[in-house]
């Protein structure tokens, strides 16, 4: 065995046993990411928009959980104090990190299955664009504790 080798195996030897004792460490680990979206509906068109997340919506998010691209997905009603707050809160949760990337890849054949072309799902989002401003999103990660 050469020098450098010898060198590169005793580092490994002192600085693996650290690494696994900060992970140790932690008083959690990493779960689940939720991507949490804020919706606000335009005035009188709340129910308009809740028949859509009622049926293509949920059609699309049932086919993505069915072939294991999402944990779940959840629809909560918001009471805005202000314009600028949400009526609607629409979550998507994955796995993990990781299950983001290719994402397009794993939901593009099922849109195409649930809206039918590009153009169609161009379509919806421009006609619910005439019933609801997207406010924002974020990605939140869960902390699971020990």
């Amino acid at each position: 065995m050469n020098t450098l080798t010898t060198r590169v195996l005793l580092a490994a030897l002192f600085v693996l046993p650290c690494a696994v004792t900060v992970a140790d460490d932690r008083s959690y680990t990493e779960g689940t990411v939720t991507e949490v979206t804020y919706i606000r509906t335009k005035p009188g068109m709340f129910d308009e928009y809740m028949k859509w997340v009622a049926t293509q919506r949920k059609q699309e998010m049932e086919e993505l959980k069915k072939a294991g691209v999402i944990v779940s997905y959840s629809v909560y009603a918001a009471s805005p104090r202000t314009p600028q707050e949400p009526d609607l809160i629409l979550t998507i949760t994955y796995k993990n990190m990781a299950a983001l990337d290719g994402l397009n890849d794993k939901t593009d054949p099922i849109d195409k299955k649930v809206f039918g072309s590009v153009e169609n799902a161009t379509q919806g989002a421009i006609s619910r664009g005439q019933m609801r401003e997207v406010l924002g999103s974020e990605l939140v990660r869960e902390l699971v504790l020990k």
